[in-house]
């Protein structure tokens, strides 16, 4: 009976994934919701079934977001890239430097531990699990600490998805202030691109350009956090890795190709049509590593500070940019 439970789990997630690949090309309005079909199908089959591919699921995550970026690249302007990445570094910097202090302070009042209090503050003021996997060796934060940080942002990206666009069209939002909103209010490029490509292909072409360009700051945020907080902190080790960033160069490469190299306009739309689709893909096996695990981690002190945190800043975007505070 194992056996036959094991055989039917190993082709029920690629039959699934197939499926959600299928999804763009049987309507248009099912298309829109693919991406967030395709995170919630991952969760969903790794919570009740478990997931026999745990291993290979990261990896396709991991490798598979990144080229998925720099695929859609090739349906950007670097003209338009440029100009939405510059006009956004001031309030940039005023996000982060907010959500840093309310953060940190949210932290400080719930008595949550340091270093989860620092990796979820940072994960919400730039890039999610990005900012997270950078941050922890540099604050030698523990093990446990990054798991519960991870699933948490995880959490909170997986219901962007659904409650962001719902949203959008509730309040009006034009394709242009709705990708700024996902930018700057949602954690992970992968649900920034997931969410605004629900809303639009301009919300898709700014959401990502703004995001990656907030996404730049891990570098600078990182060596100014490690130097004045590691030293308040315990002095465990941190099995993580931090990761660069270089889908940013990539992005910005092929954005070049598209905007002056006129043969390769057309194989560049195609490519970026093939990375849309491989990002529906990506989300899915997302969803199917949050684990039982991870969610059993997820103390609820840590968890209320990341959930008041994203929702104060994602109201005050959502307020200044529906009343044209700030704009692209």
């Amino acid at each position: 009976m194992k056996a036959i439970k094991k055989y039917f789990l190993k082709i029920l997630f690629p039959l699934v994934a197939v499926l959600l690949l299928l999804l763009p090309y049987i309507h248009d309005q099912i298309a829109k919701m693919a991406s967030g079909l395709a995170v919630l199908s991952g969760i969903l089959l790794s919570l009740i079934f478990g997931n026999p591919y745990p291993e290979k699921t990261k990896f396709i995550a991991s490798k598979l977001l990144t080229w998925s970026i720099i695929g859609l690249g090739f349906g950007m302007n670097l003209l338009t890239v440029a100009k939405v990445g510059f006009s956004g570094v001031g309030y940039t910097v005023i996000g982060i430097t907010l959500t840093a202090i309310v953060g940190i302070f949210i932290g400080n009042l719930l008595n949550n531990k340091k270093d989860i209090s620092l990796l979820v503050t940072f994960g919400t003021a730039i890039c999610g699990g990005s900012a997270i996997a950078a941050l922890s060796p540099t604050i030698k934060a523990d093990q446990n600490s990054v798991s519960v940080s991870l699933a948490i942002v995880f959490l909170l990206n997986a219901s962007a998805l659904f409650i962001f666009p719902a949203l959008g069209h509730y309040f009006h939002l034009t394709q242009e202030q709705f990708g700024l909103w996902s930018a700057l209010a949602i954690h992970d490029t992968s649900s920034v691109v997931g969410a605004s490509m629900q809303y639009g292909e301009k919300a898709l072409e700014i959401g990502t350009t703004i995001k990656l360009a907030r996404a730049l700051w891990i570098v600078p945020v990182t060596l100014i956090v490690g130097f004045l907080l590691a030293k308040k902190l315990n002095d465990s080790n941190s099995n993580v890795k931090a990761q660069k960033p270089w889908f940013i160069l990539g992005f910005l490469a092929t954005a070049a190709i598209a905007t002056w190299v006129p043969w390769a306009k057309a194989p560049g739309l195609f490519i970026k049509h093939i990375s849309e689709n491989a990002l529906i893909l990506t989300l899915f096996c997302i969803g199917a590593n949050l684990t039982r695990q991870a969610l059993k981690s997820v103390g609820i002190k840590p968890l209320i500070q990341g959930v008041i945190l994203w929702f104060i800043m994602a109201s005050i975007t959502l307020i200044c940019i529906y009343y044209s505070i700030i704009s692209v």
